[in-house]
């Protein structure tokens, strides 16, 4: 029988001299290996696990749960945030009220990189977009992650570099393998009719899209935030507010541009 992956994370309630060695023991003992360990936030630690039997797990709950150096806290089937945590030693924060808002702040940009690259390896259609104030990381981090998990990016629109407003791709850039980046803010306040239809053909591609600003791009298109799989905010730091006043009161200054262009 193939074995199978377990995510195991208990709260060390007395942090006792040889606490993780009795439970590498006991591990051993039943037959389960351990795959990664690591410490996470908060005098948390976790373990990716690897047996044969669901039995076995059964029985390591109940011998844990007679430990009172230890509470657990999961022990289920890895997630995609569980092996993340192993990974980084700590936890991707989501939205309490909407569960496809993910929080990170620019100290998690090494999570947020390799949270968005399992994201894009994932096939099909996804639709992912990324709110954040000027210079915190948000395209840096995009392309990032797409060289992570080896994928071609295309900027449909941008000001990465310089100002990028495209009307038309070449054949060879209609893949559903290519990632593709539209920035909100540049396309609603800049582009032509013609860079909308190339938009729309984009977005009926079974591929990866990501768009910068979504608050702003739907409120000038047709598309809604419950089209989106995935929303990531990227933050300074926890208190940092995102808003877009800048654009919705004064729009765009008289040589064109914003204070999110940079």
């Amino acid at each position: 029988m193939e074995k199978k992956e377990w995510y195991l994370e208990y709260e060390i309630q007395y942090n006792r001299p040889g606490l993780l060695g009795d439970i590498s023991s006991l591990l051993g003992m039943m037959a389960i290996n351990i795959v990664t360990i690591n410490g996470v936030e908060n005098s948390h630690r976790g373990m990716l696990l690897l047996c044969k039997e669901e039995d076995q797990i059964t029985r390591l709950r109940s011998i844990l749960n007679t430990m009172d150096t230890i509470k657990i806290t999961k022990l289920r089937r890895p997630k995609l945030r569980d092996r993340l945590a192993v990974r980084h030693g700590r936890y991707i924060h989501s939205d309490i009220d909407d569960r496809k808002t993910f929080r990170f702040n620019r100290e998690d940009l090494g999570l947020l990189v390799d949270f968005m690259a399992e994201l894009y390896m994932k096939e099909g259609h996804k639709l992912i977009g990324i709110r954040g104030m000027p210079r915190v990381g948000k395209t840096e981090s995009v392309v990032a992650a797409s060289v992570c998990a080896n994928k071609r990016w295309l900027f449909v629109s941008s000001t990465l570099l310089k100002q990028t407003v495209r009307n038309q791709l070449i054949e060879e850039e209609y893949n559903e393998d290519n990632l593709y980046i539209i920035d909100g803010i540049v396309s609603a306040k800049r582009a032509s009719e013609k860079h909308w239809q190339l938009v729309r053909e984009i977005m009926r591609l079974p591929a990866v899209k990501v768009i910068e600003h979504p608050d702003i791009f739907v409120q000038e298109t047709e598309y809604k935030m419950e089209d989106f799989d995935y929303i990531i905010e990227l933050r300074s730091n926890e208190d940092e507010e995102i808003t877009y006043e800048p654009v919705e009161k004064q729009g765009m200054n008289n040589d064109g541009f914003s204070m999110f262009d940079f």
